[in-house]
């Protein structure tokens, strides 16, 4: 693929420094650069980070969150990011540049740490590949793109922000073709870097945007994605635009999602197609979206992890997931269903936001339909009409409430005996630690919403 490289064809390159770059908490590439020469000379050692990646929360704030991985406790320990050196690909948008993902590993054993979202994901996939099955995804991100640099958006409090779009323009040529100069530079420096692209245009949101992604296997499209959000926060800095994967950045717009879509093979079959069945979904499929369905309260966290993501799954017109139901191509649910060819056969998991951890909501949608299978969950009837209006539906969404904060979630997650199966302790504690601190960080601060509608009327 155009970008990847070897040692080899680094060694004789014009690149002359490599990014190692291992996954913090929240999806993010963290890590350090270094000559080509030293990279080449020390592939195996890694590098050595301080754990505190691992142990703050998404401002940095390190003096309040509590986990035992790390702290004062541990001495702020450090672990090592060794790189995986299938990842290797030149960082075309960067000069001279070349960037390879790490995995996380204990610093005296090198095994992999247990709480670092790559291995998280890893874990699952090592699952479902010892019973025969090779899954394959693709995330679906949207984001918004503001004109203005990120320091200066900053130092203006985000207020009046010019989106890049004024009026609806979902689909339209004629809106795209304005900004595609800025864009033909992110497509093309995803292609130079081993990122292939599929598809990009305009959402509906005002400056709402989609580049969608080829579909990989389950770990190179976690890479992809992460790969793909620096690439774009990058290109946009460098163009004094501003681009936010926030689920959901303005109270009145439109929320921007990540879609996970999710297939599987297993010895060269499609299992989840079935010629003679309705719309050929087979009845592993059926069991694969039971299983996302029944364990979607309590994974809840991985799919929205911050306090941002609840906006979005609160408001319809987002088609961001509806509770614990399923259809056929109906965005109106949380699971939809695309189905034809035997390789395009996938569930379409709507729930999860554009600022989710890649890793961890593939790591969830991967564990819930591997225990579909295994147990053969029946997810129930499919949804045929509007899932937001439909009495029926309605009803059953009613009954099967998903969580709606993140204190919820987190608690959700701490409670759930299949995460800790799934997960293991470490995980599940880690995880809700951090959401919790999240939450009463958010709950201890005063907004302006707050400010606006009570300081001079109450």
């Amino acid at each position: 693929m155009k970008g990847r490289l070897t040692t080899a064809e680094l060694a004789e390159s014009d690149i002359d420094t490599v990014l190692i770059a291992g996954i913090d908490l929240y999806g993010r590439l963290i890590g350090k650069r270094v000559p080509t020469r030293i990279f080449l000379g020390n592939i195996d050692e890694g590098l050595h980070v301080c754990t505190c990646v691992y142990a703050w929360d998404a401002n940095q704030r390190m003096d309040k969150l509590v986990v035992d991985y790390a702290g004062g406790h541990t001495g702020w320990h450090d672990f090592r990011l060794r790189p995986d050196l299938g990842t290797l690909r030149r960082a075309s948008w960067l000069e001279s540049t070349a960037i390879v993902i790490a995995d996380s590993v204990d610093e005296h054993t090198g095994e992999l740490v247990p709480i670092a979202p790559r291995t998280i994901l890893r874990k699952q996939i090592d699952k479902l590949e010892s019973d025969g099955h090779t899954v394959y995804a693709a995330t679906e991100l949207e984001f918004h793109l503001y004109r203005g640099t990120p320091d200066t958006l900053r130092r203006s409090g985000y207020r009046d922000l010019e989106p890049t779009t004024l009026v609806p323009s979902d689909y339209t040529i004629t809106a795209g073709n304005a900004m595609e100069p800025f864009f033909r530079k992110v497509r093309t420096a995803l292609e130079e870097s081993a990122i292939p692209v599929e598809v990009s245009q305009i959402e509906y949101g005002l400056g709402q945007w989609e580049i969608n992604l080829e579909y990989g296997t389950a770990l190179e499209m976690a890479d992809r994605h992460v790969l793909f959000k620096q690439v774009v926060h990058d290109v946009a800095a460098a163009e004094g635009l501003t681009a936010t994967f926030m689920a959901r950045p303005s109270t009145d717009g439109m929320g921007s999602s990540c879609h996970i879509h999710a297939s599987m093979r297993s010895d060269d079959t499609f299992p989840f197609h079935d010629e003679n069945a309705e719309n050929t979904a087979s009845t592993e499929l059926l069991h694969a979206v039971g299983g996302v369905l029944e364990h979607c309260p309590e994974l809840m966290l991985f799919y929205t992890p911050t306090i941002n993501s609840m906006r979005r799954t609160r408001a319809s017109h987002d088609f961001s997931g509806n509770g614990l139901t399923w259809g056929f191509d109906n965005r109106t649910t949380t699971c939809r269903l695309i189905t034809g060819a035997p390789s395009a056969n996938r569930l379409e998991m709507r729930l999860p936001g554009a600022d989710a951890n890649p890793y961890l909501a593939l790591a969830a949608v991967l564990a819930s339909m591997n225990d579909g299978l295994t147990r053969k969950l029946d997810p129930g009837a499919p949804v045929r009409r509007d899932g937001y209006s439909d009495t029926d539906t309605l009803e059953k969404v009613k009954q099967q409430p998903l969580p709606s904060t993140l204190d919820e979630a987190a608690r959700a997650l701490e409670a759930s005996e299949f995460a800790l199966a799934a997960f293991g302790a470490e995980v599940v504690s880690h995880y809700a630690a951090v959401a919790k601190d999240e939450w009463d960080s958010f709950m201890s601060a005063v907004t302006d919403w707050e400010r606006e509608r009570y300081l001079d009327n109450i």
